[in-house]
């Protein structure tokens, strides 16, 4: 195992960006039941290309309604907090993730799509299976990829040695931990921590590529993890590491998918991409 990179890794982990602090007041804000509205808007009407972004999801096919949303109060109103919070997130980490990353052979804005991807599949996964937990899957979807930023050009500077190792039966993510002594899974689960994101999301983070690894298993895990694969095997967000991965075989055991839910739900994500990304 070669070392050499980590000390500037986990240097590069703790100047890693941060969420921008309106959008931490206003997930706060958006947490307690007797902040009404029109303070969440007046809170963020002053960040022109915050909110321009939030409306922009929340009038997408996906996430929207059939009537048109004008206003942060009204997508309040009418998509509740819990939404409007993703929605919150998923503007914030666009401006971090709609770039070009090296190392994997990303172009601009493709880690955004594949992330956004898995995250629309993880919530049609959850809408297939009849659960009720989507919030929370769909954060620890839409992070699930977030320590590449900080890999990338790492991974980079030591691309061929990774693409030799990741040949000898290897995942990528794999071949990294041997060449570099730490992965983008591992490391995207150290800059959550640094947010002070809750422990499952965390969890799902670091071992989206392995569920069966983690001593603390569960299904927003196992959701992550199929959701992912499933977006790679489609062509979203392969870059580099293509078709490398495969679903466990026990993630899908445990959340009794079958054949048929997997085609029904990669049919829908295909869609709902579609028109979250030609608006």
């Amino acid at each position: 195992m070669k070392n050499k990179h980590l000390h500037k890794i986990f240097a590069n982990v703790k100047s890693f960006p941060s969420i921008p602090f309106v959008a931490s007041k206003i997930f706060g804000m958006l947490d307690d039941e007797d902040v009404s509205a029109e303070e969440i808007e007046k809170e963020v009407k002053y960040d022109a290309g915050l909110t321009a972004n939030i409306l922009k999801m929340a009038n997408s096919a996906y996430f929207g309604f059939p009537a048109k949303v004008g206003s942060l109060k009204q997508a309040v109103v009418l998509m509740g907090a819990n939404r409007v919070k993703q929605l919150l997130l998923a503007s914030c980490m666009n401006a971090i993730m709609d770039k070009e990353i090296e190392g994997y052979d990303l172009p601009s804005g493709e880690l955004w799509r594949h992330s956004i991807a898995v995250s629309v599949t993880a919530e049609e996964m959850v809408k297939e299976l009849k659960f009720n937990d989507s919030e929370d899957v769909f954060t620890a979807a839409l992070l699930h990829d977030i320590g590449k930023l900080a890999l990338g050009r790492f991974v980079k500077d030591e691309i061929k040695e990774i693409e030799e190792e990741s040949l000898k039966s290897k995942s990528f993510v794999e071949a990294e931990r041997v060449v570099l002594g730490t992965d983008h899974a591992e490391v995207g689960a150290l800059i959550l921590k640094e947010w002070a994101f809750p422990d499952d999301i965390i969890n799902t983070v670091r071992w989206h590529h392995a569920p069966d690894e983690s001593e603390n298993s569960s299904r927003m895990l196992d959701i992550v993890h199929v959701a992912n694969v499933l977006c790679l095997m489609i062509g979203i967000g392969s870059g580099r590491e293509g078709l490398r991965y495969e679903v466990t075989q026990s993630a899908l055991e445990r959340l009794g998918l079958k054949l048929g839910h997997l085609e029904s739900i990669a049919s829908r994500t295909l869609h709902s991409i579609e028109s979250l990304f030609i608006e």
